[in-house]
């Protein structure tokens, strides 16, 4: 297995371009950097420790600058969706066998990614606007989690809850759950204050703990419910902000009979969602004010959705929708604010961070590329702050990982093997289980940069 980096180019420095060469650039990979703005890229540049090369990304002459020919990798995350798309098929024609990855943000070319991808020879297609709406409705459709990621094409998921006072679970150990509650879902992760634990059966549970645990969406609602949280969806809400974001939400949200309202401060942008969402109530107002909320009856709907622009106001609406009403849900989107402690500690409810959506799916591209023929990564998420990994390999041929009982594999520290995909049967493993050709399997990790399945060994 080779764990050479990647040379890889990246074209535009904004705030996608500068979320995704920070973390390339912690994978160890070979990385160019292009953008018109001089002082944006020469910070970024200079913090990453990679070249970077000032002007257009469709030009000849600066891809041959920055060795397009040799490149293993070419992402294009500019403003502009015909620019991305332009740069890569321009970098295809100097290397053929060339990954290229485009970001397509607008409604338009939401039907025609499969062409485009098919006639443009691009790997990928990464949309942040339409992942973090899909993000959204996960976690509304189940509101009593605080985030959802899903694993083995939606068989399995990660759920992160918060334990409340006086619930089942405070004072009980890891051992008690899987013994006197279900076996069906294994908790990976316990955050309590600043520490992260990957726990053990002896590890005891405790109030204000937030845990994750990974199952199966049918045992992940037999748990919940064991446990008193209610695992019905939201059946209304109010979204403030009525950009890309919010229509691909709304259009999810519509389909499965929840009533959407939107506020939106651009009348044009009204017009627009009024024929595009004929089902949702548009209102053209300022969601940051009081007076408005009220009106459009913030204190009657299970949800709000704060997806403005601006991260200041989504953080101040959410928070205001947490202080009318303790049962209503929020999701509040972050753009670009990285105090991610601060945001942390305070009570907004789910967040979710579009940038760092997309920059999951390309490094899980690039680990898969860079892996051995054995084992590829197929689905990767940071976890708890980017203090973890749960990673999902598939496992192609046999190895030293493979056909042996999991009680007699030398796993690593910090690191735990979450479940088994089986042919489309998910395995909560217990220590007699083994990893077999042709399965997919999870791992959480503390340790960073799996790239095969066999880098959980000692």
């Amino acid at each position: 297995m080779s764990k050479r980096g990647l040379k890889i180019i990246v074209v535009g420095a904004g705030k996608v371009g500068d979320t995704l060469v920070n973390r390339l650039a912690e994978e160890g990979h070979d990385l160019v950097i292009i953008d018109k703005n001089v002082n944006r890229l020469t910070e970024l540049a200079n913090l990453c420790d990679c070249m970077g090369i000032i002007g257009n990304g469709a030009s000849h002459g600066v891809l041959e600058e920055a060795g397009v020919a040799s490149a293993d990798l070419f992402i294009s995350v500019t403003e502009s969706d015909e620019l991305n798309l332009l740069c890569c098929t321009i970098a295809k024609q100097f290397n053929r066998n060339l990954a290229t990855i485009a970001r397509v943000r607008n409604p338009d070319y939401g039907k025609e990614i499969p062409y485009l991808r098919s006639k443009l020879s691009l790997e990928m297609i990464i949309n942040p606007e339409y992942e973090a709406a899909v993000e959204a409705a996960r976690i509304l459709f189940l509101p009593a989690a605080l985030s959802i990621n899903s694993f083995a094409h939606g068989s399995a998921e990660i759920v992160k809850i918060k334990i409340p006072e006086g619930n089942i679970l405070d004072g009980k150990t890891v051992a008690y759950l899987g013994s006197n509650i279900t076996n069906g879902i294994l908790i990976v992760g316990v955050e309590r204050g600043d520490e992260v634990t990957i726990p053990n059966g002896a590890f005891e549970l405790s109030a204000g703990d937030i845990i994750s645990f990974v199952a199966t969406r049918k045992e992940c609602h037999s748990f919940l419910k064991s446990i008193g949280f209610k695992t019905n969806s939201v059946r209304s809400t109010i979204m403030i902000g009525g950009g890309k974001s919010a229509f691909y939400l709304a259009d999810q949200l519509i389909k499965t009979g929840i009533d959407v309202k939107i506020i939106e401060k651009d009348a044009k942008r009204c017009d627009e969602l009024s024929e595009l969402l004929p089902k949702a109530t548009i209102i053209n107002g300022d969601g940051i004010n009081e007076s408005l909320l009220e009106e459009t009856g913030i204190r009657d709907v299970d949800s709000v959705v704060a997806m403005t622009g601006i991260d200041e106001e989504n953080i101040m609406l959410s928070l205001f929708a947490r202080q009318i009403s303790k049962g209503i849900k929020s999701v509040t989107k972050i753009n670009k604010i990285s105090f991610t402690d601060v945001i942390n500690r305070l009570d907004l409810g789910s967040v979710i961070y579009p940038k760092q959506i997309t920059a999951e799916a390309i490094i899980t591209y690039a680990r898969a590329k860079q892996a051995s023929i054995g084992s590829n990564v197929e689905v990767m998420y940071h976890l708890f702050d980017e203090r973890a990994e749960a990673i999902e390999f598939k496992v192609m041929e046999k190895s030293e990982a493979t056909g042996i009982q999991l009680k007699d594999l030398k796993l690593r520290a910090n690191t735990l093997l979450a479940f088994i995909n089986r042919s489309g049967k998910i395995i909560i493993p217990t220590g007699s289980d083994s990893i077999e050709v042709g399965d997919s399997v999870m791992i959480v990790t503390k340790n960073k940069g799996y790239t095969a399945l066999t880098d959980i060994l000692r």
